[in-house]
This record gives structure tokens, C-alpha cells and sequence, in this order.
């Protein structure tokens, strides 16, 4: 049996290779390797499949965040309520801007932030909101617009790990993640849905304002060539990296369909466990299953992990240590045991291998492994 691994890059590589090997090699040939035409195909090719006004491709996913906070004119001080489940670049942005971070529960059952406490943490200093589309479903957006139009507060969805999941909102109509909110930031570092060759991100918005400023801010703070009108940054996707998406985006939706073909059989494997809890897909959104990711009851996880590495297993734990509890975001405000549904999570999650190359036997031995441990 092959060896398993928690994504496998080079088996989907190998599926696409004529096509990758061609789009790169034109690339060099062309010698256009900043801002050059694919580039900018792949930003058209992008809105189209979003349905999105503007995509401003950018160096990564913590810059597109960083980008996003700089474009909106947050002012140091200023509050942004994020969950405290999720990866670090979310808040890591927050602080280096010198803003506040506000961290507030999210939901058990779906790992997404929690509108009632973000409502809870609003205060006369807060500015934007950040919800995180965690493991590949939106947050529940529409209970988040509300309250962000009701407060005056700007939205900047963090869509890393749900790209091409569709929200329905009560009355019927639909949106692709990333493009509900003021702004919506992706990464497409090499493991994401929609990842590249090396690093790389997008912002989108469908405000016109918004995106004019985000250009700037992401290219020196320009419009104009060595005419500088705002403190910016210099974050670009090269052309190669852009190449690369072109081609995987159009396989986008059949990789989203080959994780929930994994993610089925998980569900049929662990369902009525009584010492695992499986993923609770939220009805208003598709899953595109960046992470298949189970909350364990009563389990000793370490053991468990040692038993399934010791097997040829993999298994990964996002996230093990809340961010309030991260020695560089803690803070007065926040003390163990404030966010137990957090705190609970980090404990008692395990992620299994999830990704668009997985075959039957694959599948079959990892339940095996995980069941054979379970039912000891």
C-alpha cells in the first residue's frame, strides 16, 4: 500500500501534469513573471467562478487580511471580534496593525464563530468583524450581516479554507464565500482547496472604493508609478503561481466533490460512535471539506495518534492551543476557562487524511485503524 499523507500534492500533481508542465514552461518563455498576462487571467477566470466584481490577487493569505485592515482605514485601537478557533494568521494581523483583537467562542457543532457572542463583544471601539469559514463551510453569514449592519460594522471574511462553498441566505439566493462580507481574503498556499506551487493569495469585494484602495495599499500604497499616496505593501502573486491556479481552479468543483466523497464515507464510518463526534455540516452551506475533522469523547488523543502513526496513519490536531491562551495573545482580559467551547475543541479534535486523491482502500484502511483504536 502506498504511503499516506494528510494531502497528497504529488498524486493530484501527476492528474494535471501535461497541463501544469505546459502553463509554467510558457511562463518562463515569456519571461513575464510579475503581473503579466496570466496573472491577469487568472484574476478574471477567478471573478467569474465567484461572481465577484473585483479580485485583487496578493503574495498570501496573512497579507490579504493585513491588506484588507490597511484598505479599510482601521485605526490603531480599534476592535475586531474574530473567533479564538482558528489559525493565528487570523488575529496575527489584528495585532501587528496594532488594532485590538476581541476573541469570542464559536459554535461546537460546526467550529464556526458564534453571531450571539459576537454581538455580546460589540463595543463603542469595535470596527470589523472577522469570521473565519473554518475546515471548508461558511460561518453563518446572514446572522453576521445583520448584526454588522445594525452596529455599522465592516465584514472581512476569512475564506482560506472554503473556497468555492456556496451560502444560501433565507430568501432562496446564494453567494460563494468571500463574497457576502465588505471583503473576503483566501490563501492558496499548496494544501488549501486551491492552492499553488508556493505561496500566494486573493482579496475580493464587490466595492469599488474598497478595491481601488486595496490596489494601492498592496502596491506601495500607488496608482500611479512612484506617486505614493498611502503607507502600503509590496504583495503580488507572481505569474507562475498564477499560472498554476489557472489550471486547478478549473478543477475546483471536482476536487470539492472528491473530498465529500471522502468525507461521506467517514460519516458512514464513525456515525453513532459513542467515542467520536463527526462534522455537522450547517444546512444554509456546502462543505468543500478542507479538513475532515472529528471531536473526540473520552479518548486519550495522544495515544490514539501514536497508535494510528504507528499504523502508517496520519493525523493532524487543529488547533491545540486556543489563541487567548497563546503566549503571545494573552491578555488581562481573557483567562482559562472563558471560552470553553474553544478550550474543548483544542483538547478533543483530530483531523484525519482529507484530500482529492484518496481511493477506496485508502479510505478503508484509515477507518480500520481508527475503529481498531476506538473499540479497544
Amino acid at each position: 500500500m502506498r504511503k499516506l499523507a494528510m494531502v497528497d500534492l504529488v498524486s493530484q500533481y501527476e492528474k494535471i501534469k501535461p497541463e501544469i508542465d505546459k502553463a509554467v514552461l510558457d511562463v518562463i518563455a515569456s519571461s513575464a513573471f510579475i503581473n503579466g498576462p496570466e496573472v491577469k487571467s487568472f484574476q478574471a477566470e477567478l471573478e467569474k467562478y465567484l461572481g465577484a466584481r473585483h479580485v485583487i490577487p496578493c503574495a498570501n493569505g496573512t497579507d490579504a487580511l493585513q491588506i484588507a485592515m490597511m484598505a479599510l482605514n482601521l485605526q490603531p485601537g480599534d476592535e475586531v471580534i474574530t473567533g479564538n478557533f482558528t489559525y493565528v494568521a487570523t488575529a496575527e494581523v489584528i495585532a501587528l496593525l496594532k488594532l485590538k483583537p476581541v476573541l469570542v467562542d464559536v459554535f461546537e457543532d460546526t467550529f464556526t464563530i458564534d453571531p450571539a457572542a459576537v454581538e455580546k463583544a460589540i463595543t463603542p471601539k469595535t470596527k470589523a468583524i472577522v469570521p473565519v469559514h473554518l475546515f471548508g463551510q461558511c460561518a453563518k453569514m446572514d446572522e453576521i450581516m445583520a448584526i454588522a449592519k445594525k452596529h455599522n460594522l465592516y465584514v472581512i471574511e476569512d475564506v482560506a479554507q472554503a473556497i468555492g462553498a456556496d451560502y444560501t441566505f433565507a430568501d432562496g439566493s446564494k453567494k460563494k464565500a468571500g463574497t457576502i462580507g465588505d471583503i473576503g481574503c483566501t490563501s492558496f498556499f499548496p494544501s488549501k482547496n486551491l492552492g499553488c506551487y508556493g505561496d500566494g493569495g486573493a482579496i475580493f469585494t464587490e466595492n469599488d472604493d474598497i478595491a481601488k484602495k486595496i490596489r494601492m495599499v498592496a502596491n506601495h500604497g500607488q496608482s500611479v508609478q512612484y506617486y505614493h499616496d498611502e503607507i502600503g505593501v509590496n504583495s503580488r502573486l507572481d505569474s507562475m503561481q498564477a499560472a498554476i491556479l489557472r489550471i486547478k481552479l478549473r478543477h475546483l468543483d471536482e476536487y470539492a466533490a472528491a473530498r465529500n466523497k471522502v468525507a461521506a464515507y467517514y460519516d458512514k464510518s464513525f456515525a453513532n460512535h459513542p467515542k467520536v463526534k463527526i462534522p455537522v455540516r450547517d444546512p444554509k452551506s456546502t462543505h468543500v471539506f478542507h479538513q475532515y475533522t472529528l471531536v473526540l469523547n473520552g479518548v486519550d488523543r495522544t495515544a490514539m495518534r501514536d497508535f494510528l502513526a504507528a499504523k502508517g496513519i496520519p493525523s493532524m490536531i487543529y488547533y491545540p492551543v486556543p489563541l487567548h491562551l497563546q503566549k503571545a495573545y494573552m491578555d488581562p482580559r481573557y483567562k482559562e476557562g472563558d471560552f470553553p467551547v474553544t478550550e474543548h475543541l483544542c483538547k478533543n479534535v483530530i483531523s484525519l487524511p482529507m484530500h482529492t486523491e484518496m481511493s477506496e482502500a485508502d479510505m478503508e484502511f484509515i477507518v480500520s485503524g481508527v475503529l481498531e483504536y476506538l473499540n479497544k
